[in-house]
């Protein structure tokens, strides 16, 4: 996935997944769950397990892309690997 400069993901599961991500280039600002935010920077990563919350994803910096590579591990029959949160009142 790029991220341009300054862009962020809305919150979001990935279902059944197990992720491996992984910063290709740039830095990347992550929390996962309840956890503490973390910014990640390349050549780094983290792991997720099949359920958890992804309230952060974004790019650290809004001057210079970055770059993340996510390694889904699912079922064959898992077709909901993002399932992004639905906004209050919709």
């Amino acid at each position: 996935m790029d991220y341009a400069p300054g862009v962020k993901s809305p919150p979001h599961r990935h279902g059944a997944a197990f992720i491996l991500a992984y910063v290709l280039s740039g830095a990347i600002r992550s929390k996962v769950n309840d956890g503490q935010e973390m910014v990640f920077h390349a050549g780094e990563s983290w792991t997720e397990k099949p359920g958890d919350h992804h309230v952060v994803s974004e790019n650290a910096s809004d001057t210079e892309p970055a770059k993340l590579l996510a390694i889904f591990v699912a079922d064959s029959n898992d077709h909901d690997f993002v399932i992004w949160d639905t906004p209050k009142g919709q």
